[in-house]
């Protein structure tokens, strides 16, 4: 049996991402409030489709539109007409989860064509059809959740991004400290819906 190693980060970590990622652009284009908000919620927003998972294939949230490239072209697009240097920079931010997605699971990179793209490091070969190992879980989103916390690596990144984002705020961007207790948030939705996977599947 083949085996990858894996990386991939949760919407947490995106978040982190999007803080460190804000945080040294902060010190060249003193950002107000408003605007570090935005190129942080753009290094996150794209995974609440997790919520319409059920119209994806394979109930893969990456394979919608929104983890496409598309919505961060658009988001570009539109900080351009406008003259406005964040919201180019939150499209960037965008492009950078829906980059960093592809290493783990892939992505529908492409969106006109259908097709995931990228390594998909925590897919093994065997794997490829994803329909039949889904159809082993109670709910499919069992497969990749375990998958996730089960791997010592992707464990690494999420602390490391963490130890990272606080530094980087506290040196670059320490008026907007505060924002960075929003992470948790997102680690709390990740580790509930854990738990309550386990519990689906003890069953």
């Amino acid at each position: 049996m083949s085996k990858k190693k894996g990386i991939g980060i949760h919407i947490n970590s995106h978040f982190a991402i999007g803080v460190i990622f804000a945080s040294i652009l902060h010190h060249f284009f003193d950002f107000t409030l408003l605007e570090f908000l935005l190129i942080i919620v753009a290094s996150f927003v794209c995974d609440l489709d997790i919520f319409f998972s059920k119209y994806a294939k394979d109930r893969n949230h990456r394979n919608l539109i929104t983890h496409s490239i598309l919505p961060s072209v658009f988001i570009i697009v539109l900080g351009i007409i406008f003259g406005w240097t964040a919201l180019i920079i939150s499209g960037i931010a965008y492009f950078i989860h829906i980059f960093v997605d592809l290493f783990d699971w892939g992505t529908n990179f492409l969106y006109f064509s259908r097709k995931t793209y990228g390594p998909r490091f925590l897919i093994r070969k065997e794997e490829k059809n994803l329909q039949e190992y889904l159809a082993k879980y109670k709910n499919p989103h069992s497969f990749f959740d375990f998958k996730y916390y089960n791997n010592k690596v992707n464990i690494s990144i999420e602390i490391s991004l963490f130890v990272i984002m606080m530094i980087v705020i506290f040196i670059f961007a320490i008026e907007y400290f505060l924002v960075s207790f929003f992470y948790f948030l997102g680690l709390y939705f990740h580790l509930s819906r854990h738990f309550k996977l386990k519990r689906i599947e003890a069953k």
